[in-house]
């Protein structure tokens, strides 16, 4: 939980209302590649641990946030730097409730991309999250599984008892 603290903090503290657009796409680029790795580093943790679903845990509540995290600061520097893309600016916490409202395809329709820019970043969101849920879950259950195996001992074969 203090990690998923860490990044909220460093969300929150970023001034992302004020930068650029090429600093924007490198740092959601980048935060992206970082994901992957992330999950990656995981993975191979969730197999080599002795406790591996309360690592799987672990693993989920901290990539899912910090997937959220990046979209939603690309959505504040997206209205910060073109205010019609959303209908306005967006505060951190709008960034962060229309990146989830995406995540968990609620869309209440309150804050809605108007840009054909906005719509391309909310499209590459929708994608992610499918390799997300799909792709990623699936990763970490076999995982889980997979640490599970090698841990229980082999089976001996019975003398016909």
């Amino acid at each position: 939980m203090a990690s998923v603290a860490a990044l909220l903090a460093l969300y929150c503290a970023l001034p992302l209302d004020r930068t650029s657009t090429r600093f924007a796409v490198t740092v959601l680029v980048a935060g992206l590649a970082a994901f992957v790795v992330l999950v990656g580093l995981q993975i191979r943790t969730i197999i080599r641990s002795p406790i591996p679903v309360v690592r799987a845990v672990e693993a989920l509540a901290l990539s899912v946030p910090f997937f959220l995290l990046l979209f939603a600061a690309a959505y504040v520097v997206l209205a910060a730097l073109s205010p019609g893309s959303f209908g306005g600016r967006l505060s951190h916490t709008d960034g962060l409730y229309f990146a989830t409202t995406v995540f968990t395809t609620v869309g209440f329709g309150d804050i809605t991309a108007k840009s054909q820019t906005a719509r391309l970043v909310v499209t590459g969101q929708m994608v992610a999250d499918l390799i997300v849920l799909g792709l990623g879950f699936r990763l970490v259950v076999a995982a889980v599984r997979h640490s599970r195996r090698q841990q229980d001992p082999p089976r001996q074969p019975s003398d016909g008892q």
